[in-house]
Order: C-alpha cells, then structure tokens, then sequence
C-alpha cells in the first residue's frame, strides 16, 4: 500500500482538480482525510480481525461500495456551508476514496482488495503493480524507506501533478 502521505497527497490534488483553486481549508481536510479513511480497518489488525477476512484490511472498508456510502454523509453534510451543489461534492469524494483502493492495488505485495464487497468478497489486484510496499507483516520495511518513497513519487505523485497542473492550465484558458 502507498503510504498515508501519499493517500492523502492524493486527496489533496483530487480535491483541486475536481473542484479548482482557493477552496476553504474544510474542502482539502475531507479530501486528505477520505484519501486516507479506508485504512482505519488496520484497527481491526490490532483486535485479532483476521487479515483476509470481510472487514480486515483490505477488505470491505476499500471497496467501491464502502467509498459510496462514506461519500455521501460527508457530501450531505458540507455541500451547503462549502456553496458546491451536492452532485460535484458528491462525485469529488466518491472519487478520492474510491482511488485509496486503486492505489493498493497496483502495489506489489498483500492479499489484494475487496473493490465488489459487500457483493464480492474476492480480492483483487490491478495488472499493473508497480508501486513498492513499505510494510509488511513482521517486517517494517518491505523495501528500503527511499525506495518506497522513490516509487510513490514515481507513480502516483508525478503524475497527480500533471493532473493538477493540466486542471489549472484548462481553468486559466476557459
């Protein structure tokens, strides 16, 4: 898995280009902080929830579904003090957790993710996994801390910066 500041680096610039520039300082919290949500089922790991299991890591909370039903009270919930219809928030955060999950997948270690639960509960992987896992199991480092960082800023920050950069480049021509 990519790690938390990565998640929420991913929140951040998300939030940005779905919804420009100067946004209140509420808008980029929730980003950074849906991009990081699906991994409080690492909780579970510490009450002996079984890793595979509906609910252990990776499981249910990393799923398109659980990102659906979690973007919605949060959108529901902001739209009208942030003045962003509801829809846009809506697809904004949706968006930002669901990529958590995504991002897992292209890792190269774990049992894979739980996108389908809670109407699959298969785990899977995407084809491409070119990003370096940080921790696993007893071990606290996979690969070494520069490698991993080397591979995040490779594969996810470089191109959310292109991405971000391309939102404002289309905002300052429109």
């Amino acid at each position: 898995m990519p790690t938390g500041l990565t998640h929420a680096m991913v929140g951040l610039g998300l939030a940005e280009v779905f919804l420009g520039p100067d946004q209140p300082p509420l808008v980029y919290g929730l980003g950074a902080l849906l991009g990081l949500l699906p991994d409080i089922d690492v909780i579970g790991l510490y009450a002996g929830v079984p890793y595979g299991s509906f609910f252990g890591h990776r499981g249910f909370s990393h799923s398109l579904c659980a990102a659906a039903l979690v973007s919605l009270p949060a959108a529901w919930a902001t739209a009208g003090m942030l003045g962003i219809s509801f829809g846009l928030l809506w697809s904004c955060f949706f968006v930002v957790t669901a990529t958590h999950g995504l991002l897992d997948g292209c890792n190269d270690a774990g049992l894979g993710i739980a996108y389908f639960a809670p109407f699959d509960a298969t785990r899977y992987f995407l084809p491409w996994r070119p990003i370096r896992t940080p921790y696993i199991g007893g071990s606290f480092f996979r690969h070494g801390p520069l490698e991993v960082l080397a591979s995040e800023v490779r594969w996810v920050w470089l191109p959310l910066a292109v991405l971000v950069g391309i939102s404002f480049a289309a905002r300052a021509l429109a």
